[in-house]
């Protein structure tokens, strides 16, 4: 039987070059009766413990380590003795969220990360980010984007490490080569598809 996907809804700040937003972050719970990965542990510890409950967490995943997506990480990491992954390009903005405490391993492209039989391909997108990470999983038929992909186009550039012709290069080559039916679970906001966005990127600036 295959993992299943929970959506848990925190709010909270993301900070970053001196400024601050309020926003909602997404975060996402695979797995099953027994056992879960969480995807980008944002700003509520204890809500996402709640909802993890009595399963086994073997590992909190994050897709970029701006400071709205890891800021819960090492508290729920505590509470619940999972690790904490994150591709090491990344490892620059990690430190400037949480300086004394390092992830517990790294994120590589073309990895494997596996739960309750189900198995999810980490593939590099930077861009948003420069270790910035998506998860497929071609038995689910969904991608976990963080902030590289939304409903209606890229995830914002423009601030510092992370730039727009490296995000769509990033779109292009390794989310739009994915099933056009292929579900998108987005950091923030409503889900999309890869056929949705692709269509949509005809208005894109090319890279």
């Amino acid at each position: 039987m295959a993992a299943t996907v929970q959506n848990l809804v925190t709010s909270g700040v993301f900070r970053l070059d001196g400024g601050s937003w309020d926003v909602d972050n997404n975060v996402w719970i695979v797995g099953d009766d027994t056992e879960v990965i969480v995807i980008d542990a944002a700003h509520d510890a204890e809500r996402i413990a709640e909802v993890v409950g009595s399963r086994a967490l073997r590992a909190i995943v994050c897709t970029h380590a701006h400071n709205d997506h890891v800021n819960a990480a090492p508290e729920l990491a505590k509470r619940c003795g999972a690790p904490i992954l994150l591709h090491p390009d990344d490892r620059v903005l990690w430190d400037l969220t949480h300086p004394d405490r390092a992830p517990d391993g790294e994120l590589a492209d073309g990895q494997t990360v596996t739960v309750a039989g189900t198995e999810l391909t980490v593939l590099h997108t930077p861009g948003h980010a420069p270790g910035a990470v998506c998860l497929y999983s071609a038995e689910l038929g969904v991608v976990f984007t963080g902030d590289t992909l939304f409903q209606g186009g890229p995830g914002a550039t423009g601030r510092s490490y992370s730039d727009y012709s490296t995000i769509v290069n990033s779109i292009r080559h390794r989310l739009f080569t994915l099933p056009s039916d292929t579900v998108v679970h987005t950091g923030h906001g409503d889900h999309t598809t890869i056929g949705e966005e692709q269509e949509k990127s005809k208005d894109w600036a090319q890279p």
